[in-house]
């Protein structure tokens, strides 16, 4: 069976193609999928390697429709260039060292995001990117009030522009506040047309639906929850998850010295956040259904501070959510009633915090 190796970049791609006969083929093709179907149609199915990346799935998907078998890999897995030179890094080495793990089995399989949650992940980022735009011009209307010694007072954002225009403001300063407020305008509606997408869908999908029963945990944090897992058949345990959404303290241990850092870098850190803020919506509410979970929280602030007791707390949720998930039952107060292994585990594993409350 021939076998081959990609590897992928934004404009042009590294190919390489070893026949049953042992000939090397290499190419080099623009990232497009005509160039694709020209060097892969026709040819008998193959097995291809290629690294997980912004291109890899639609490319996966184009040369699984011209018949081929594709293995999108993890490129942090080390063993897969074990045969590279280490002094001399160039696309031809990358791909020769891709095709040798491809032939060898030598990779580990990335998951391959479901096409629903792939849209859903795609309007998540469209919405992040509207709120980090408001949040951006807010600032800014802001420096430029306190610059001309004025104050916009506090309160919510979406109360912003009220706030704004009920300022007195002199006319240069208006004229200069004028296309932030416009822009603001445009973000709120935009920003409300996408919450109202998030909310039809936490009343579509069933998984989101019983996620939003926890408290703290509304349709934003449930959606995105379940488009970074896409699968929780995926996960043993619920402590995996929570290693998986960067949730765990890194660790410095040698010998007799056992040292915990801050929380570990994630692939999903909009994620991460998003279960730090609903944890301190736990830790804020006077909700009963969570008493137990923020005395739990509480005594670990007593001992290690309030901010580590919080990414604690952000980790309960997130394994509450997997069990949820997992077992196909709504929040119970009563089943996510810490216990002793619990409070000895939060001990062990509480980090420094990387986000405070929104």
């Amino acid at each position: 069976m021939e076998y081959g190796a990609i590897d992928l970049h934004k404009k042009e791609s590294q190919i390489r193609i070893v026949t049953e006969r042992g000939e090397v083929l290499d190419r080099r093709i623009a990232t497009t999928r005509e160039r694709f179907t020209a060097v892969f149609e026709g040819r008998r199915p193959m097995r291809i390697l290629l690294e997980a990346s912004t291109e890899s799935e639609w490319v996966a998907q184009h040369l699984e429709a011209l018949g081929h078998e594709v293995i999108v890999a993890e490129p942090t897995f080390a063993p897969m260039y074990s045969e590279r030179s280490r002094r001399i890094k160039t696309d031809r080495r990358d791909v020769a060292a891709l095709a040798d793990a491809c032939h060898r089995g030598c990779y580990r399989a990335a998951h391959r995001r479901s096409a629903s949650q792939r849209t859903v992940q795609a309007h998540l980022n469209v919405r992040r990117e509207l709120t980090d735009s408001r949040t951006r011009a807010i600032s800014l209307a802001r420096a430029i009030t306190r610059g001309a010694g004025l104050r916009i007072r506090s309160g919510s954002t979406g109360s912003f522009l009220v706030r704004v225009a009920a300022l007195d403001v002199p006319s240069p300063i208006a004229e200069t506040l004028a296309p932030l407020q416009r822009v603001i305008a445009v973000l709120n509606d935009e920003l409300g047309t996408a919450d109202d997408r998030f909310a039809s869908i936490a009343t579509q999908d069933p998984v989101v639906a019983r996620l939003t029963t926890m408290p703290g945990i509304g349709p934003i944090t449930a959606t995105a929850y379940v488009a970074a897992l896409d699968d929780a058949a995926r996960f043993g345990r619920a402590a995996q998850v929570a290693s998986y959404l960067g949730l765990v303290p890194r660790e410095y241990s040698s010998g007799e010295q056992q040292r915990r850092g801050r929380v570990l870098r994630s692939a999903h850190p909009y994620v991460q956040s998003l279960l730090v803020q609903g944890a301190w919506r736990v830790w804020l509410s006077k909700d009963p259904r969570t008493a137990d979970l923020r005395r739990w929280a509480q005594g670990i602030a007593h001992r290690r501070g309030k901010s580590i007791a919080v990414v604690a707390l952000a980790r309960r949720l997130a394994r509450i959510l997997f069990a949820m998930w997992r077992d196909g039952v709504p929040y119970d107060a009563v089943r996510t009633r810490p216990t002793r292994a619990h409070r000895d585990t939060a001990i062990g594993e509480a980090a420094e915090p990387s986000a405070g409350p929104s």
